[in-house]
């Protein structure tokens, strides 16, 4: 394995010196609205807004002759109680295990799972999605489509996507990449360097998109994000944050990286109630993810002007459909701003697939029928044109290549045989652009996740999935 590149880089990265930021900010009237702590405001919560000349100190309470004479501008802030700063460095993986313990649907399958496989538990899982279609009467994916006049084609790659690993500090009803504090699985230093150096030889490529698991938890995510960013300043580099990951030991300087690497944060909030938080993502998820988000404000996410993109992904509770993206965007921004003073850019409405974790789930409910019925109801054949699969390219944590995250879930390489065996690898291609001439797998049993994220994908962006 060639670890030239990696060096190469890092002798041109050079370290980050950032001026502590001073206690007292007097700004404009055209400044972005005042939030408790804002741009490094002290916890004493006033804020001072003038148009006369600009004055700071490093003191906390300044001395006499310091305040400024416009005493109007000067601005009590209410104190945030969300902002939980005793929860820095304290992690939830033991609350996350202590709760696995005593759900037996977790347990059975960690059995299963341990018994049989994953390779095994896929197969027996497509097995009882096909016999739910094959229930319905619904034709393979390509056939459906050409049906109603559509076709699925593969375009040149504009989104790589890693996987660097499926470790996660919580454990989610609907994950379809099966992550929890049980999974180990992690994107070494030799992939994660592969995946750069066909990065770099793909210059069509404009956004880097990093998911896991808990992906700021893989060793070398800040290595990735760091030269990425070095190596293509226009990249749009994609964190998929849970948000509580924020609040795990040794992240407490994670959003002031993000911020410096100018990094996308898309994170996973499924309502702005804590019961439905907690209900679908594990006790204390909803107060550290809420904390999470004002950190993020803090240094500047979310606030017009700023340049740093924070979205938000709704994902429903069970088996229904997400509401009508542009209304429920406008209820988080109301609900968010007004109970927590928290801002974001946009809110994503995306539909659970049924794979892995919430297809088990729908399978012991006795549901999944039904929600395949839905699906196949609702299906969006629009959408077919700028589906996920037919512009990004999907690496695994072991360096295997996937048309998208969905055919990673359910183990269709790009390359693989009949049986989907075998398959490319990030160590048999130079570029992206390899992979131009692959056919797209899309064959009767993957109908069920290319279908769901059909009629999830509603909005402007076609690279948003599910966390």
């Amino acid at each position: 394995m060639k670890l030239q590149f990696i060096t190469t880089l890092f002798a041109t990265h050079g370290n980050h010196n950032h001026n502590t930021p001073h206690n007292y900010h007097y700004h404009s009237h055209s400044d972005t609205k005042y939030r408790p702590g804002n741009d490094g405001n002290p916890s004493n919560g006033y804020s001072y807004a003038s148009s006369s000349s600009l004055r700071d100190t490093d003191k906390a309470f300044p001395d006499y002759g310091s305040t400024p004479v416009e005493i109007d501008q000067i601005k009590l802030a209410k104190k945030n109680k969300w902002r939980r700063k005793d929860l820095d460095g304290q992690t939830l993986v033991e609350d996350t295990l202590k709760e696995l313990e005593g759900d037996d649907v977790f347990q059975a399958t960690l059995q299963d799972m341990e018994r049989k496989g994953l390779k095994q538990m896929s197969l027996e899982e497509r097995k009882v999605r096909r016999r739910a279609l094959d229930a319905l009467g619904v034709p393979s994916f390509g056939d459906f489509v050409k049906d109603k006049g559509g076709d699925v084609v593969r375009k040149t790659t504009e989104v790589l996507q890693l996987n660097i690993g499926l470790y996660c500090n919580q454990a989610c009803g609907h994950c379809h990449v099966e992550s929890s504090p049980k999974r180990t699985e992690m994107m070494s230093v030799e992939v994660a360097t592969k995946c750069l150096e066909i990065l770099k030889q793909s210059p069509e490529v404009t956004t880097l998109d990093i998911t896991g698991g808990a992906p700021e938890l893989n060793e070398n995510f800040r290595l990735i994000v760091r030269l990425a960013r070095e190596m293509r300043p226009d990249l749009d580099i994609i964190d998929r944050c849970n948000l509580t990951v924020l609040h795990e030991p040794g992240q407490e300087g994670l959003v002031q990286f993000l911020k410096d690497n100018r990094v996308h944060v898309i994170a996973s909030l499924p309502c702005y109630s804590e019961e439905n938080v907690n209900q679908q993502r594990g006790g204390g998820v909803f107060e550290r993810s809420i904390s999470a988000l004002l950190m993020l404000n803090e240094a500047g996410y979310g606030e017009d002007g700023t340049g740093l993109q924070l979205d938000l992904v709704y994902n429903p509770l069970g088996a229904f459909l997400p509401p009508e993206q542009g209304k429920l965007e406008v209820a988080y921004k109301e609900r968010l701003d007004e109970d927590f003073g928290i801002d974001f850019n946009s809110l994503y409405t995306m539909t659970n697939m049924p794979v892995k974790r919430f297809a088990d789930f729908l399978h012991r409910r006795g549901e999944l029928k039904d929600y395949m019925d839905l699906l196949v109801r609702n299906f969006n054949l629009d959408t077919t044109q700028s589906l996920m699969c037919t512009n990004t390219v999907s690496i695994g944590y072991d360096g295997k290549i996937f048309d998208c995250d969905f055919n990673q879930q359910l183990g269709y390489g790009v390359g693989s045989d009949e049986i989907h065996e075998g398959g490319t690898t990030v160590f048999d291609v130079d570029s992206l652009n390899d992979l131009l001439k692959e056919k797209i797998k899309n064959d009767i049993i993957v109908s069920d996740a290319r279908q769901g994220w059909d009629l999830a994908d509603k909005g402007p962006q076609r690279k948003v999935m599910i966390l």
